[in-house]
């Protein structure tokens, strides 16, 4: 039976569908991902129920596969994830045509569904849905913070974070498998292993990761500023597997606001950790998201955010309208008061500010040489990425394609043009 999994969302989901897919090949499936051309007997679509544009594009997704299913194309079709765990009983009463509901929890019912079961020895076995050369680690499920804005908690529950025994033997089965880079990820990489040790573990995880051969890479996505374990950046410091990157979204700057987002932490406090990341390793990529437009968001608290982006000037930034999500603390506490058009011209002109800074810091990259991995190529170019880059998020390094490179491998380029979100190069 062919089956084609659709994953919509973040790297967390696809890491689940990574995981189901290796169930169902062993079980004998012919499994396809995110695959739009071959018809498929059996789709099973792995939602996000995150905030209105990620369910609008998940409800979209399944019209279409129910269309499918009417005009003969599709035999069954299934529906998992977020969106599902979220509004399960919605769903229900509104697509009929759809053969089951799962939540984020469901892949023995889900394996069931499809006449067969789950294999528990197989739990830790991924078939990967990205390149061969980089995986993400999914380090945690689930999230002990409370910050209003967020649905996360109440649909994927509370923090489970896995042991660095089972982490380290997925990690070992993926270098085996070619992996290079690890991408560690979780609702909150900060607060992994407090559920399970006891203390913030996630020092003692790097430490054990860096000793696994074949690994040249390893990068830190989702951190919370609140409770850093500020051991990771002695390690950073010294270790060279793991990047000078860090993914670490502070969402706001302004007291207020952060106190209304419930976020744990003041200005102050946020400006001592990120100074201490710029003092002690120099070259260290941040990256950030911000979150425009929360409720009560006064004009002079986005200017104040916006003169704290052009003074700190973040490698990386990503801007969010706030959505106002029910079954969220902010829903239950304050209106929607800021109209959507403020929320997305005050939205613009953060990424307008961030385009000019990006410019003048890959700018000021050109003739110099740095390590980049080699993702794909495109057209008449490779694309690859250095330490300082995420993939699908960050800037690429385009490297013209009479070159001769391989995919998955490192190669010194020296960067010799630039424009807001690239650099071009050559070997």
């Amino acid at each position: 039976m062919t089956v084609n999994l659709i994953t919509l969302g973040c790297s967390k989901n696809l890491v689940d569908s990574e995981r189901l897919l290796a169930q169902l090949r062993a079980r004998g499936y012919q499994v396809m991902h995110n695959d739009y051309e071959k018809q498929a007997r059996v789709v099973i679509l792995n939602t996000c129920g995150f905030i209105l544009d990620a369910k609008e594009e998940s409800i979209d997704a399944i019209l279409e596969q129910i269309a499918q299913k009417k005009a003969g194309k599709v035999e069954r079709i299934f529906v998992m994830g977020c969106l599902s765990e979220r509004y399960r009983a919605e769903l229900q009463a509104e697509m009929p045509e759809v053969d089951g509901f799962f939540g984020v929890w469901d892949f023995p019912a889900i394996m069931k569904a499809m006449g067969s079961s789950l294999d528990q020895k197989l739990l830790l076995e991924r078939e990967l849905a990205t390149p061969g050369h980089y995986a993400y680690l999914k380090i945690s499920e689930g999230c002990l913070r409370s910050c209003a804005f967020c649905a996360i908690p109440g649909i994927r529950g509370t923090q489970q974070s896995l042991s660095i025994n089972d982490l380290v033997k997925e990690s070992q089965a993926l270098a085996a498998k070619g992996v290079k880079e690890l991408i560690l990820i979780a609702q909150d990489l900060t607060n992994y292993g407090l559920d399970l040790y006891r203390y913030r573990a996630l020092p003692e995880l790097l430490k054990a990761l860096v000793k696994i051969e074949g690994i040249h890479w390893i990068r830190l996505h989702y951190a919370y500023p609140s409770g850093f374990p500020e051991e990771v950046i002695e390690l950073m410091s010294r270790e060279k597997k793991i990047c000078n990157y860090l993914d670490i979204p502070i969402q706001h700057v302004n007291d207020e606001v952060l106190q209304a987002m419930g976020r744990g932490h003041n200005r102050e406090q946020l400006d001592r950790l990120l100074n201490r990341f710029r003092r002690q390793i120099p070259d260290l990529a941040i990256r950030t998201t911000i979150l425009s437009g929360f409720p009560g968001e006064r004009e002079e608290a986005h200017r104040e955010l916006l003169e704290y982006i052009k003074d700190f000037r973040f490698d990386r930034l990503g801007v969010f309208s706030y959505s106002h999500e029910e079954d969220t603390p902010a829903y239950a506490r304050y209106s929607d008061n800021i109209p959507s058009g403020v929320k997305m011209a005050r939205a613009a002109e953060i990424m307008e500010l961030q385009q000019t800074i990006s410019l003048e810091l890959n700018e000021s990259k050109i003739g110099k040489t740095y390590e980049v991995l080699i993702d794909r190529v495109e057209a008449d170019y490779y694309i690859g990425r250095t330490a300082y880059d995420s993939p699908e998020v960050d800037n690429e390094i385009l490297i013209h394609a009479s070159a001769e490179l391989e995919i998955g491998e490192f190669y010194q380029v020296k960067m010799t043009g630039a424009d807001a979100f690239d650099l071009y190069g050559k070997i």
